[in-house]
């Protein structure tokens, strides 16, 4: 097994988080966009930009893993304490990068696009293959995406806008290949 830089800190709230009483897990990884699974179950990124997530959990021992297409899995066990925040940090191992050509899948939703999709806060989980690769507003947006070998997948969204969505994709080489995983409801 690899040796993981891992860092656990459970540190109390700040009275006002202690006031209202709620549990909370919050993660700091790098990379920051690495999604976030606890006790098996998705629950977003660790962060965006700079500010690491915060969610809610139940009081109790958990199982933490951060995932993120191109590091090794990371998991690390978590002992919640009721009215307090865990803390937890870590540093992904990079994997060996696959083979090109690649690809570019974005994600393309019921609205117009825009570069800064992002606003509409759409964390849902996205996998190919049935691996997580990303959330959905870092793949939906004008600049991004996600470079993927040329190929076919098993494309499955779980947005959070738009509901689920599963399809067979398949992904050229040198080109962006939008994929439309839904409609907002009007």
């Amino acid at each position: 097994m690899n040796v993981k830089l891992i860092t656990l800190v459970a540190v109390s709230l700040s009275t006002l988080l202690a006031a209202d009483g709620g549990t909370f897990l919050r993660i700091r990884s790098s990379p920051r966009g690495a999604g976030v699974f606890v006790d098996g179950k998705y629950v977003g990124p660790a962060g965006r930009f700079s500010v690491p997530e915060k969610y809610a959990i139940e009081p109790g021992s958990h199982e933490i893993t951060l995932k993120d297409p191109r590091y090794e899995d990371t998991t690390i066990k978590v002992d919640a304490k009721a009215g307090k925040t865990t803390k937890v940090g870590a540093k992904l191992k990079k994997k060996e990068p696959p083979k090109g050509p690649f690809g570019r899948l974005r994600l393309r939703g019921g609205e117009a696009e825009s570069f800064w999709s992002v606003a509409a806060g759409d964390i849902g989980a996205v996998y190919l293959n049935g691996m997580f690769v990303g959330h959905v507003d870092e793949l939906n947006d004008v600049g991004g995406g996600l470079l993927v070998p040329a190929g076919t997948y098993e494309l499955k969204v779980q947005s959070q806008l738009y509901g689920e969505f599963t399809k067979s994709v398949t992904i050229e080489a040198n080109k962006v290949n939008r994929i439309v995983y839904g409609k907002r409801e009007q």
